[in-house]
């Protein structure tokens, strides 16, 4: 391992933002920080942005989308320092982050992962941490005993040494989007390292910039998908059917009242994306129930 940062940004059809990241890295003025742009096969200008000016970031370009935790862990691969930050093309990483960042670390051996704070374009906060697995409050005492009170961190800025990376055998790579943020919080904490935030770090966030022009019900059943896939990974089979039990009660008391308000007054734009998530809930969780 050599000292240093080594940034990692996984890029799908996200070339309008991925440059103002990459400035805002540039910024920075730090020599001891490499950066690696992993494109998923864009179909967008982003491989042009790349080459047009950024000729000091490493870009590995994939023909197919091969999703985020495959392609984290490709940068991961064919790095070697210490320090490794994934970071969303949808950021921004404000002045003194970067310094920041190393200071933490360097002055917190015990923490294994930590995360920068998140903002909004209007700079107000945006949430970063949560302290509660998705179904963790069907099965307290599996994490109970876990070191830290913070649960995960969102995957949109997360710092992690790579010597923790590898003993967690980095980004499970099941998950293809969605999830696999909580799932690698989830697998630090479980080989004893706590996660913390990190003062003094700061990075703007445009939230989901990546699935923008995707159908709302595509993007919910992958979200679905990787929720059952954390599920099944990390709960016992009995709290896996009593959280699918409670789900589908949920999803046709939610889809039966809003049946009956579309009947009624109809329905606004919220509600029609509500009734279609409460549907994809529904289908999925029954598939989970009949064993598919």
């Amino acid at each position: 391992m050599t000292a240093g940062i080594c940034i990692v940004i996984v890029n799908y059809n996200s070339g309008h933002l991925l440059c103002r990241c990459l400035d805002s890295i540039k910024a920075q003025n730090r020599d001891d920080c490499r950066v690696i742009v992993v494109d998923n096969n864009s179909a967008d200008d982003s491989l042009q942005c790349l080459s047009s000016g950024y000729a000091e970031v490493d870009c590995i370009v994939n023909r197919q989308n091969l999703g985020f935790a495959v392609a984290n862990n490709q940068a991961v691969s064919g790095s070697d320092e210490d320090l490794l930050f994934f970071l969303n093309p949808d950021t921004e990483v404000k002045p003194g982050c970067l310094d920041a960042i190393e200071e933490f670390m360097a002055t917190h051996p015990d923490v294994g992962l930590a995360a920068p704070a998140l903002l909004n374009i209007d700079g107000t906060p945006h949430s970063s941490h949560e302290y509660m697995y998705p179904g963790g409050r069907y099965a307290p005492e599996l994490f109970q005993n876990l070191p830290g009170d913070i649960a995960w961190l969102l995957g949109a800025a997360l710092v992690v040494r790579r010597d923790v990376f590898c003993a967690v055998g980095g980004f499970d790579t099941r998950f293809f989007l969605y999830a696999e943020d909580i799932d690698l919080c989830l697998e630090v904490r479980k080989k004893g390292w706590p996660l913390a935030l990190i003062p003094g770090a700061e990075v703007m966030h445009i939230e989901g910039q990546s699935e923008k022009g995707a159908p709302y019900a595509e993007v919910m059943e992958r979200k679905i998908r990787a929720e059952i896939l954390f599920l099944k990974k990390h709960y016992p089979p009995a709290i896996v059917r009593k959280i699918c039990f409670v789900r589908l009660l949920e999803s046709w008391w939610r889809i039966a009242c809003l049946q009956v308000l579309a009947k009624v007054i109809g329905l606004t734009a919220e509600n029609k994306d509500k009734l279609s998530r409460y549907r994809v809930v529904s289908g999925l969780y029954r598939q989970l129930e009949d064993g598919q």
